[in-house]
């Protein structure tokens, strides 16, 4: 399952290419603070109106959630797959007392916006944060080399599971754990592809992918990975996240049917954990 050399990344997906590329999506005001996630609410109060900092709270704590699930090690080598901007990275350097973080992003315009909006750091800090391109099936990235491999909402746009928790396991050190937060189906029940594709213009143009939770959990316990923990946190999730877009969206648009899609038990949001055994 180890290998020496990293392979080559494959092509980009259509939709992800065209949906990162041409503009900013963080510059968008429902990713406000840069970045792109729904958010973590339970500790915002989504009893009064909500603004700008409750939002980026909600996105900060997201990032906070997974680290949190990761029980680092003191001055932990981080990668994060699907980095975007990067702000999770320099959060995790921030406050989790990392060594060094890796923002890796198969997007090479999501790379260039991060570079410029970390420029400091990179110039302040050298060794302790950069950024890479590849995929989340090919990490050109040395065996044994991470603590903690962790994504925050993007593997619902990675097309082979196994492929990425192979990776995983191959930069994982004995002992480091991975966790994975994203949305994904409860089940793999016939008909949810086309239920979400039906209510989400997401799933129906390809930029998300309907996958069953228990298909990372397997792909993990294939690669080698033990003690493999799928936990729901769609109640932190989803109903901040449609309170949030109820400020620019009326009731029934589409972006507001990932809080039906939940509550129809299509999909909701996961924290998937697991470790490489050691020593």
């Amino acid at each position: 399952m180890e290998h020496d050399a990293p392979q080559p990344a494959p092509a980009m997906r259509p939709a992800v290419q065209e949906t990162y590329g041409p503009a900013d999506l963080a510059a968008e005001r429902i990713f406000a603070g840069g970045f792109i996630n729904f958010g973590h609410w339970q500790g915002v109060d989504l009893s009064r109106p909500l603004d700008e900092a409750d939002r980026i709270r909600s996105q900060q704590d997201l990032y906070r959630r997974v680290l949190d699930a990761l029980r680092l090690p003191d001055a932990a080598r981080i990668l994060e797959v699907g980095c975007g901007l990067g702000m999770g990275c320099a959060l995790a350097l921030a406050e989790y007392g990392a060594a060094a973080v890796t923002g890796l992003d198969i997007h090479p315009a999501q790379l260039r916006r991060a570079r410029e909006a970390h420029a400091g750091t990179l110039r302040r800090e050298p060794g302790r944060l950069r950024f890479v391109h590849g995929a989340a099936e090919h990490l050109p990235l040395d065996d044994r080399e991470f603590d903690a491999v962790v994504s925050v909402e993007a593997a619902q746009h990675f097309p082979d599971l196994a492929a990425f928790a192979a990776e995983t396991f191959r930069v994982l050190r004995p002992g480091g754990r991975a966790a994975v937060t994203s949305f994904f189906t409860p089940d793999d029940s016939p008909g949810r592809p086309e239920d979400l594709a039906d209510l989400l213009v997401t799933f129906a143009d390809g930029l998300d992918l309907a996958r069953p939770v228990g298909d990372l959990a397997r792909a993990f316990t294939a690669a080698g990975l033990t003690g493999v923990r799928a936990e729901s946190v769609g109640a932190d999730v989803w109903p901040g996240w449609d309170l949030w877009l109820s400020r620019w969206w009326g009731p029934d648009t589409w972006p507001r049917n990932f809080r039906h899609a939940w509550e129809r038990g299509l999909l909701d949001y996961y924290v998937v954990t697991a470790e490489r055994p050691g020593p």
